[in-house]
């Protein structure tokens, strides 16, 4: 994704108070089970989809999608997914482009070999309201989005979630996405059983993540030694994102010159009627589902907001916290997050462990570079981040060479 709409909103209330498991329900009469996907191959985990009120007075409801675990789901974690933008779908980008069990092919459903879903139980959530499928019949809503109303929905969807699939509630959960981070934490510390965050490519804060593109594009051999020097001495180049956020593009033009590495394949199959009725998806208020919005008008000056003290008051709290990032990825470089988190990690007094391409801080926060990968992650080198994923899950060290 672009930087211009390339936020990712991770938001949840979050607690650590822990509970063994609960055994499985029967959820073969779940209204929202999906007997099958047209173009589907043959599988043998369940998946499920639809809505979930966050406002009733509003008529807000938020879709998503769930893919049980290939094998064992009782036993696997559950992993809460979110995209970024704000306003790009997690259902198109995160579970039909890059970690989900299919891809779209023609007019068929092929298996992505690296799913995420070999190592937990996937839950993608299209959010905010306006994204996807998911909607408002308020309008007026779409004109004053921010990360408080989005934060405050997220927690109201997971809870009611967990209502009607209360087998999950006590499960050890894991809430990962890209590019832009903004974790609510509940101090009452009684409502999930958070155990991890993973943060790809992810804004931190807006300075010095964009001011690092110049270093990044010259290490890369993508701009001249001259220009590198002009643009770190002349230019502060999150200013001039700033402004550009502050207004000199609708939303509507944003959208038009999004470049999510989303095939139109993917477009085109959930576009498809018999698709959006399996999925038990409807359209309301746009005459086509899109990978990012045309109706949100989100206060983007929320990016401005450093997060990366939201990292800290996590690992503060003991949940690991992983961040990684694409090698290849000129977006949010790699060079800004690893600064952040290293800045972090001596503020915490941390002692750094390091192990070919991750550095790990204490036994809480991790940094990870994935060789040959963009912005997107598990869509340019699917198999090294199933890798780092599987052994961010099972508390394992980090691979030092992926």
């Amino acid at each position: 994704m672009r930087a211009s709409v390339v936020w990712m909103v991770l938001t949840m209330a979050a607690a650590v108070l822990q509970h063994c498991s609960s055994a499985g329900g029967d959820h073969s009469s779940h209204p929202d089970m999906i007997s099958e996907l047209p173009g589907q191959p043959p599988v043998g985990f369940r998946q499920f989809s639809g809505y979930i009120t966050v406002d009733e007075s509003k008529e807000r409801a938020l879709f998503y999608y769930f893919a049980e675990a290939e094998g064992d789901p009782l036993s696997k974690p559950l992993v809460l997914w979110l995209n970024g933008g704000p306003g790009c779908s997690s259902v198109g980008v995160g579970a039909f482009s890059e970690n989900g069990p299919f891809r779209p092919s023609g007019q068929m459903l092929v298996r992505n070999e690296y799913s995420w879903n070999r190592e937990a139980n996937m839950l993608y959530l299209e959010s905010p309201a306006g994204v996807g499928f998911s909607y408002s019949a308020d309008d007026s809503y779409y004109g004053r989005v921010d990360d408080r109303l989005t934060a405050r929905d997220n927690l109201v969807f997971l809870r009611r979630w967990f209502s009607k699939f209360p087998q999950y509630k006590d499960r050890d959960l894991f809430i990962a996405g890209e590019s832009y981070l903004m974790v609510q934490f509940n101090k009452r510390r009684n409502v999930f059983n958070l155990k991890g965050i993973a943060l790809g490519n992810p804004v931190l804060e807006f300075a010095t993540d964009f001011n690092s593109r110049a270093e990044f594009l010259w290490s890369h051999g993508l701009i001249s030694d001259s220009t590198y020097r002009v643009f770190s001495s002349a230019c502060n180049y999150s200013r001039y994102v700033s402004e550009y956020y502050r207004g000199s593009l609708s939303q509507s033009q944003v959208a038009e010159r999004i470049d999510v590495c989303v095939e139109d394949e993917t477009v085109n199959y959930l576009n498809r009627k018999d698709v959006q009725s399996a999925l038990h998806a409807r359209l309301d208020g746009v005459s086509r589902w899109s990978v990012c919005s045309s109706v949100l008008e989100y206060d983007f000056l929320n990016l401005e907001i450093p997060t990366i003290n939201v990292v800290g008051s996590l690992v503060r709290a003991g949940i690991p916290v992983l961040v990684y990032s694409g090698d290849q990825d000129s977006v949010i470089p790699l060079t800004g997050s690893r600064t952040l988190v290293q800045r972090l990690a001596e503020e915490l007094g941390m002692k750094t462990t390091v192990g070919g391409w991750t550095q790990v801080y204490g036994n809480a926060l991790s940094f990870a570079t994935i060789r040959g990968a963009s912005h997107e992650a598990p869509f340019s080198q699917p198999e090294r981040s199933l890798v780092l994923f599987q052994a961010f899950l099972r508390g394992n060290p980090l691979p030092e060479t992926f």
